[in-house]
């Protein structure tokens, strides 16, 4: 296990991340506690030190589980929590991204956690209701403090995080230094505006779900499946998806690498910090991903995948990689432009 540095931060985090969604068996699924603890073991073990919860989370279970197990070295973790997502169901303040949710949800989660800090705060999914200045301010006071040490923010379009860090840089508040998107293999449309937003700005990105809910394991793909796939409609098991998933296998076949290592592996290997959240209901299937960090793909095996799970760029991208727009925008000689600046 290597370490990353969070976004304009020193603070050192591994380059995987343990998701806990998994962590309780409140949802009809998951983990039990004894389960639970294993896998978090394992993690730990492999040097694995950034824990991703959310105050959601198997109904709070997931806290208090972590809460236990960090407790006998509560400093050697960064712990991850989030707020946005509501915890009464029928209260409209118990839930979004304003300041009184915001409070609220902090202790809360303080107190599941059995911890006086939260090292990494989320804001979880805009809710377009709140103002950007009303939750900067929040988690500034709250840095001020000390109930939390850095702030991250998940599941928001790119152009509102950006004008979030310009105005948190221009007031002197606590910027967004974690960005929290799906990625993968099947979820590259992040690669439009998000990524090259968190690269731009120093941001480290957590990517979820990066085995796309296991139909990058090659699960979905017998016969047997076809029939409940279709049935479900689920957008991961489309064609495309499919088509994907095959390829991750027939590299499995090749390479004697799972398809999970194959897949979080992907996401490691971009041109920026990516840090994927490994989650897992057994210990055996943490094992198996932790593994991702004692392999490299080749640039051959690397295009392979890129290749197969390419998308459309979208406007205004595909549109101004045009050789007869750039033409028209840097002339005929704009490929002698060195683009590097001193």
């Amino acid at each position: 296990m290597r370490y990353k540095l969070l976004g304009k931060t020193g603070l050192r985090v591994s380059e995987l991340s343990l998701g806990t969604m998994t962590f309780g068996e409140d949802w009809g699924w998951g983990a039990s506690k004894k389960e639970s603890r294993k896998i978090f073991d394992a993690y730990a073990n492999a040097g694995g030190n950034f824990i991703d919860t959310a105050n959601r989370y198997t109904e709070g279970t997931s806290e208090k589980f972590i809460g236990t197990f960090i407790k006998p070295d509560r400093d050697h973790f960064v712990l991850a929590t989030k707020y946005s997502l509501y915890d009464k169901p029928d209260d409209v303040n118990y839930a979004g991204n304003h300041r009184k949710n915001m409070m609220r949800s902090v202790e809360a989660s303080l107190k599941r956690l059995n911890t006086d800090h939260i090292d990494v705060f989320y804001l979880h999914a805009w809710d377009f209701h709140t103002p950007t200045e009303e939750i900067l301010r929040g988690i500034d006071d709250l840095v001020k403090s000390g109930k939390i040490l850095y702030a991250g923010i998940s599941d928001t379009p790119a152009w509102i995080v950006s004008e979030a860090n310009a105005i948190a840089d221009l007031r002197g508040w606590t910027r967004f230094n974690a960005l929290q998107v799906e990625y993968s293999l099947i979820e590259r449309t992040t690669e439009r505006d998000l990524l090259p937003m968190a690269k731009s700005g120093d941001m480290a990105v957590t990517a979820w779900a990066p085995l796309a809910g296991g139909s990058l394991t090659g699960k979905y793909l017998n016969q047997d499946n076809e029939e409940k796939r279709l049935e479900n409609d689920n957008p991961r098991l489309s064609e495309r998806n499919q088509n994907i998933a095959r390829a991750v296998v027939e590299m499995s076949t090749e390479t004697g690498f799972s398809p999970a290592q194959i897949a979080i592996r992907w996401t490691m290997q971009q041109n920026q910090v990516v840090i994927p959240i490994v989650g897992a209901r057994k210990v055996e299937q943490m094992s198996d991903s932790l593994h991702a960090v004692n392999i490299k793909l080749n640039d051959e095996q690397k295009q392979k995948l890129d290749d197969v799970s390419a998308i459309d760029p979208g406007f205004p991208h595909a549109f101004l990689n045009q050789d007869r727009i750039k033409n028209f925008i840097l002339s005929e000689n704009g490929n002698k432009i060195d683009n590097h600046r001193n």
